[in-house]
């Protein structure tokens, strides 16, 4: 059941520092695992895709020639090492950095905090939060936002999809571990089957390859799919055709 709770910088004691960021989810409302619902406000499909990281190489190239008004139609997202956007000056502790960045680009993807099977499960749960959270607030000021859904094992089923629309437009990566690597591709299909069954998304973009047999299946039960090819897979395919 869904809640309403009075999460803001007023809860945090005075003195205290908001190392949770209380404000993000100032309005929100929340699951019963105190997830914030994030809702999906982009109004189109995403032209491009690219990660946090060449948006801030674009963003500081684009400041090198003074173009501080520039737009950029790609969507951003998150799925990288979380040590590329996650740090002290990362982009929950640097949110003003980030969102200075963001503005500037068509809208995100909600961030990638990773849940692997081995974190405590106080940190997946955690880890979940901050996604809804971030885009929570980023869509409230006005930002465009689409949800990424990530799980893990089955224990991560009752948080992992909590705070994302039914009906709605979600995206995944499948860059990485899973479901490239077969000792982990039972885990993923089994995962993207209970997010069929719990948010049944209308679309899906898959970030990375979709060439897997788990999307065909979707798609046989008239479930879009988008796919865009990674950062990696986008810098593979200029050396061949530069060669």
């Amino acid at each position: 059941m869904n809640t309403e709770k009075n999460y803001d910088s007023s809860t945090v004691r005075k003195g205290c520092r908001d190392i949770w960021n209380a404000f993000m989810v100032k309005g929100a409302t929340f699951t019963e695992h105190d997830i914030p619902y994030c809702p999906t406000t982009a109004k189109s499909i995403p032209e491009n895709i690219i990660t946090y990281d060449e948006a801030r190489s674009i963003y500081k190239k684009e400041l090198e020639h003074k173009n501080k008004e520039f737009k950029n139609s790609a969507f951003v997202c998150f799925y990288t090492d979380d040590y590329k956007f996650d740090s002290t000056c990362g982009i929950w502790f640097g949110y003003k950095t980030a969102f200075r960045i963001l503005q500037h680009f068509a809208g995100i993807i909600t961030p990638d905090f990773s849940t692997y099977q081995d974190f405590p499960e106080p940190l997946k749960i955690y880890n979940t939060y901050r996604m809804r959270a971030f885009g929570y607030c980023y869509g409230r000021q006005g930002g465009e936002v689409i949800n990424n859904v990530r799980w893990g094992t089955p224990e991560t089923y009752d948080y992992c999809f909590a705070g994302i629309p039914q009906n709605s437009v979600v995206a995944i990566g499948t860059v990485g571990g899973s479901p490239r690597k077969l000792l982990n591709r039972k885990r993923f299909e089994d995962g993207l089957d209970e997010m069929i069954k719990r948010l049944s998304p209308k679309l899906i973009i898959v970030y990375g390859s979709a060439n897997y047999h788990c999307f065909e299946k979707l798609k046989e039960q008239g479930i879009s799919i988008i796919n865009f090819p990674s950062k990696t897979a986008k810098a593979f395919e200029r050396r061949k055709t530069n060669e």
